[in-house]
This record gives structure tokens, C-alpha cells and sequence, in this order.
């Protein structure tokens, strides 16, 4: 399988140059030439797959220039019982009749980002072997949060890989900040940037499109690529517990074969909700994606308007994994729902670069609306949403996926439709104590975030996530900071360039 550009300014490739490179040298990202498109006895036939088995079934339909042994052993060191539990790596619980809760943080990390990110490293050091790069790697990481922690773990000491993250001062929980500060490891560097998400990402985004700062790269014997979902070999491994959740409720005899559900996923960069969408094309019974926000709602008005518009105010919330103006992955979902109109999507991506922000034309727009609908929470209807469920369900859920259950039912009062849903659950509550614990107390708490986890644990009953255990005592080996103009002049002081 070929992999072309969104904007079509680069050759076709194949997958091992694709999440080599991570995103397009000259600005767009990398795409399926198409989707392979499976029958429903086909997909029903896996449905008593191990999550393994599931994974290298996928993978083989997109990463053809791989062969059979090179994708078993990615899948099997990605996931194995060090990293995530030996049971059930993606448990779905039964809310009530029709919600499900998709729990996608059992990883190292405690959120979702591990599915992806314990894989994409196996993925990679291959795809370089593979095209014969004598080149270091270098992986640019702009995170809001989870990724940067799951991409460190992630590459880790991982040989002829340097990882670099950078994340928002003051974006990020005091959990998320240790988690990534504290990582070990000889080959990983953290820098605090003073700005947004929006800000770390733009900045690494033009890291990436700077070809004289590339040939200084190549000076150096260096090489760029992404862990972010900009990143395919980021993006494929999360279409995987889509099928895994079906066959659950499959299995649970919830649903019969065939019969469509929805899919509500908390989204700041469309990554996770596009590979839903994949899984989808593939052929997976999905009637409507509920695309779910919480304040900072660009695509909840882009999803009833067709305008894209970042020129608003920037929200920090208690969901800060979803404070994101520019959803990066939108650009491959637009590809698509143009039939790879790329002259179209270049000439949006411009009006975005120009003008922060661009309107769609209305057949697309009437396509979009007939998978994906738009809503968002407030910061109270969150906060209500993390009490009430766990009022009626003795079920903990932190902000983000809090966001995902109040846009379901939203949803459904406003439509007719209540078929059987999966909400995605982006991250353990623990990882987000204090706005959890200050919705099930209904009071402001001042107390360090680490007495918040205790008293959390204590209130609830519910067991801390072990790659939060012991957070607090650890040593903190990275210090670094910048500002937002000062991206390229840190990432040349950290390589030595």
C-alpha cells in the first residue's frame, strides 16, 4: 500500500517511509492511497481475537512493505504483560442498557495515548532499518499532556532514537508535568514552553517544514520524525480497539452482527475519532460519530457551521488534553470527505494559515453531517457529569471522559436515535485528581495535588493507576524551558547542532 500526501506536494510512499518521515517534508500528512474494505463475515470471523491477534490483522492491511514476523514481534513487544494488564488491554464496562465505557488508559501511563505509543517505537526503529537510514532519529513531540509522557516511555532507550517533547507551562496537571520530568532514560529531553498547546504544536509543526533547519539536521547526521498522531504509525494502532469494542459487545451478545452503534469520543486533535472513522471505511457498523468538546468548541461549531475558526479565545480547562484550537488530524478527515481533493485542502489549509480560519462548501459539509455530530460540555456540565456517575454507577471517570458521556446524552436528547454506544475513556481519574475530587466534594480543594490522589483513593474506594504510584518521590531530571520562539535554538543546544 501507497501513502500520499493530503496536500499533493510530495511522492508516493511506502509505510516505512511514511512513519519515518512522520508528516510530509513540505507541509501535510501522510494518507492511505485507500482503505482496505472488509465484509462483515470478515470482520465478525475475528471476533474471538485477542487484542494481539487483532492488531496484527489490521496492521497487515496497511503496512504491506512490512512481512508477517516484522509486525507479530512490533505487536507482541508493544504490548506485552510488563506494559499493560494480561487480561483485558482495552475493558469495556457496562454504564447502563446502552453506554459503554471504553477504558483506553490500562497502558504505563495511565491514558489512552499507550495503545499507540508502546507500538509506534517497534514501528519505527523498523521502518528505518528497513530503508537503510544511518541517520539518528529525532522525535518532535508537542503534547497537551498524555502524549508526551507515552511517547517518552515509549522510546525510551530505545538505540538510534533521541526524543524531545515539548509541553505549555501551566497547560499541563502537576501529575502530567512529574510524569514526564521524572522519565529516565539516556536518550529523552522535556522542555517547558511558555505559551498554549496551540503554541507548542505550531512550533514544532515549523520545525518540521524548515528545510534549512533540516539540512543542519542532516549536518548533524540527524533525522525528524513525529510521535504525534500527525504520525501514521500513531494513527493505525488506535483503529485497533474499535473492532476490540465491538467484539465485546458482540461477544456479551449486547448487540447482534452487523448492527450499528455510535461512538463518542472526547477530541482536541481528531486523531482518536479519525481512527474510528477508519475502522469504519473498513467496514465496522458505526451509525454516528458524536465528535465531543468541551469549551474550546472550534470543531463543535465547525461540525454544524463548515467554518473553521481559530480566532477565539484559548480556555484552560479541566479536560486539558482537549485545549486545542488547531485539530491537526482534521486535514486527513477533510482529504477524505473531498474523494482526495488535495488542490481543495491545500487552498483551506492556506485561508487557515492566513486568515485562522476556513469555510467549507456545503456538499462537503452535508457529507460530514451524515457520520459526525458536534457538541461540547462546560466545565459545570463536566463536573456534573464525574458526580452524577459516579452517584449512579459507582463509576469513576475523569474530565475528558466526562466530556464524552454528557455530549452522548446530549446527543440523544436531542435525536431520536438511541442505539447502543461506546464512549471512548481517555485517561485514568487519577491522572486529573483534583477536578474529579472537587466534583464529587462540590467544593474548590487547595491541598496538594498528591493528598487529592489519597483522599480520592479513600473516598471512592477505586485503586490508584500503578504508573501514578510512587509519582511524587521520584527524582525530576528535566529542567529546560524556552518560549515559543526559541523551539529551533533549544532543539539545537539539546542535539549539540
Amino acid at each position: 500500500m501507497e501513502y500520499i500526501s493530503t496536500r499533493g506536494n510530495f511522492r508516493s510512499v511506502n509505510s516505512a517511509e511514511a512513519i519515518s518521515l512522520g508528516m510530509v517534508p513540505e507541509g501535510g500528512l501522510f494518507v492511505p492511497e485507500s482503505i482496505p474494505e472488509l465484509s462483515l463475515d470478515a470482520i465478525t470471523a475475528k471476533k474471538d481475537a485477542s487484542y494481539q491477534e487483532l492488531a496484527q490483522w489490521i496492521f497487515k492491511k496497511f503496512l504491506t512493505d512490512f512481512n508477517d514476523q516484522e509486525i507479530e514481534e512490533s505487536v507482541e513487544a508493544a504490548y506485552k504483560e510488563e506494559s499493560f494488564p494480561p487480561t483485558a488491554k482495552t475493558p469495556l464496562v457496562k454504564l447502563n442498557s446502552n453506554i459503554f465505557i471504553l477504558e483506553l488508559w490500562h497502558g504505563p501511563t495511565a491514558a489512552f495515548k499507550d495503545m499507540a505509543l508502546q507500538v509506534l517505537p517497534q514501528l519505527l526503529v523498523r521502518s528505518v532499518k528497513k530503508l537503510g537510514v544511518k541517520k539518528e532519529i529525532v522525535i518532535l513531540v508537542a503534547t497537551s499532556g498524555d502524549t508526551g509522557k507515552a511517547a517518552l516511555e515509549g522510546f525510551k532507550d530505545v538505540e538510534g532514537v533521541k526524543i524531545i517533547v515539548f509541553y505549555p507551562e501551566e497547560g499541563v496537571s502537576r501529575v502530567q508535568e512529574d510524569q514526564m520530568k521524572t522519565t529516565g532514560g539516556q536518550n529523552t529531553d522535556v522542555v517547558s514552553l511558555k505559551g498554549n498547546f496551540d503554541d507548542c504544536q505550531t512550533a514544532v509543526k515549523n520545525v518540521f517544514a524548515d528545510q534549512e533547519f533540516k539540512k543542519r539536521m542532516e549536518a548533524g547526521n540527524y533525522q525528524f520524525s513525529s510521535a504525534n498522531s500527525i504520525n501514521w504509525g500513531r494513527l493505525l494502532p488506535q483503529i485497533v480497539y474499535y473492532f476490540k469494542a465491538y467484539f465485546e459487545l458482540l461477544n456479551k451478545d449486547e448487540i447482534r452482527a452487523g448492527e450499528k452503534i455510535n461512538i463518542s469520543v472526547p477530541t482536541g486533535n481528531f486523531g482518536n475519532i479519525l481512527a474510528a472513522y477508519y475502522a469504519y471505511r473498513m467496514g465496522l457498523p458505526v451509525n454516528k460519530f458524536i465528535c465531543a468538546s468541551n469549551d474550546n468548541k472550534v470543531l463543535t461549531d465547525f461540525l454544524e457551521t463548515g467554518i473553521y475558526d481559530t480566532e477565539r479565545e484559548f480556555k484552560k480547562t479541566i479536560s486539558p488534553s482537549m485545549d486545542i484550537l488547531i485539530s491537526s488530524n482534521l486535514e486527513r478527515f477533510l482529504f477524505e470527505m473531498t474523494g482526495h481533493d488535495s488542490e481543495q485542502i491545500k487552498q483551506w489549509y492556506q485561508e487557515l494559515k492566513t486568515n485562522n480560519k476556513f469555510k467549507i462548501d456545503e456538499q462537503t459539509l452535508a457529507e460530514i453531517k451524515k457520520l459526525f455530530v458536534g457538541q461540547y460540555s462546560t466545565e459545570k456540565e463536566a463536573r456534573s457529569t464525574i458526580n452524577n456517575v459516579f452517584k449512579k454507577f459507582n463509576y469513576l471517570i475523569d474530565p475528558h471522559t466526562a466530556v464524552g458521556v454528557d455530549s452522548l446524552v446530549k446527543y440523544r436528547s436531542q435525536s431520536a436515535d438511541q442505539k447502543k454506544a461506546v464512549v471512548d475513556s481517555t485517561a485514568s481519574p487519577y491522572k486529573f485528581s483534583r477536578a474529579v475530587l472537587e466534583s464529587l466534594k462540590k467544593k474548590e480543594i487547595n491541598a496538594d495535588e498528591y493528598r487529592i490522589i489519597e483522599e480520592l483513593e479513600a473516598l471512592t474506594e477505586t485503586e490508584i493507576h500503578r504508573g501514578l504510584k510512587g509519582l511524587e518521590t521520584m527524582e525530576s531530571r528535566h529542567q529546560k524551558s524556552c518560549r515559543k520562539d526559541e523551539v529551533k535554538k533549544k532543539i539545537a543546544e539539546i542535539l549539540n547542532i
